[in-house]
């Protein structure tokens, strides 16, 4: 028996994982590189990456948190929607009488 809501429900968790650890990542990065941060290539290839998380998280946000507060937002927002979709796929597979976990 298929479950395809179960497979979004991994796919969606997973991408908001890959997209906290390149968050983290970049944060990383950007303290033990400093200022010459922009010079990296790793740095860029983080730039890329989370930028659309990181436009997303502009959008929902007010005006008054500055840009450098940005990702930190971001992280606790995807942080919260990680908890979030594991809720979501324990209270699926109870219902469904599956074990997922």
């Amino acid at each position: 028996m298929s479950q395809p809501e179960l497979l979004i429900l991994g796919v969606l968790r997973a991408l908001v994982e890959v997209s906290m650890l390149f968050l983290l990542g970049q944060g990383l990065l950007a303290l033990l590189a400093g200022s010459r941060r922009h010079d990296n290539t790793m740095y860029k290839l983080f730039v890329i990456v989370t930028a659309p998380v990181l436009k997303a998280m502009r959008k929902i946000t007010p005006r008054q948190i500055i840009d450098k507060h940005l990702p930190f937002i971001a992280f606790a927002v995807l942080f919260w929607l990680w908890i979030g979709l594991a809720y979501v796929k324990k209270v699926y597979c109870d219902a469904n009488l599956l074990e997922c976990f």
